[in-house]
Parts: structure tokens; C-alpha cells; sequence
């Protein structure tokens, strides 16, 4: 679904890739709480819960339809 694996982790370039927002803003999503925090593989490394993504990207499309 989307070029997300249905688990897993994702890094922030493929997070980008569905969901079109520059860097900043998605950094700043995370730090209000509107997007899902991530998790820190190592030292550099950081991904995102694949499952988390699914749910973003859900909650999303809801809002979207809401709206129209």
C-alpha cells in the first residue's frame, strides 16, 4: 500500500514519498504530536513504524473526505 511495507520501519525519505510535505513541516507534526514519533535504530538512524505510517495516511484520507 502506498510504497509503505505493511511492517516494519520506514525511513523519513519514504515517509515523504506518500505523504508530500517538505522535512520541516513533517518535523514539526512530530513535535506537535499530529504525526507519529519516531524510533531510533541507532545512533543515525532514525524510522518510523510501518503500521504508524498505515494509520497516518488512514486518519488523513478520513479528514480529506471529511472536508469535501
Amino acid at each position: 500500500m502506498n510504497g509503505i511495507p505493511e511492517t516494519g520501519f520506514v525511513r523519513l525519505s519514504q515517509v515523504l514519498n506518500v505523504i508530500p510535505i517538505g522535512k520541516t513541516c513533517w518535523w514539526e507534526g512530530v513535535k506537535s504530536g499530529r504525526f507519529p514519533k519516531p524510533i531510533k535504530l541507532t545512533e543515525r538512524c532514525t524510522a518510523w513504524r510501518a503500521e504508524d505510517i498505515h494509520e497516518l495516511i488512514k486518519a488523513l484520507s478520513e479528514q480529506s473526505a471529511t472536508r469535501h
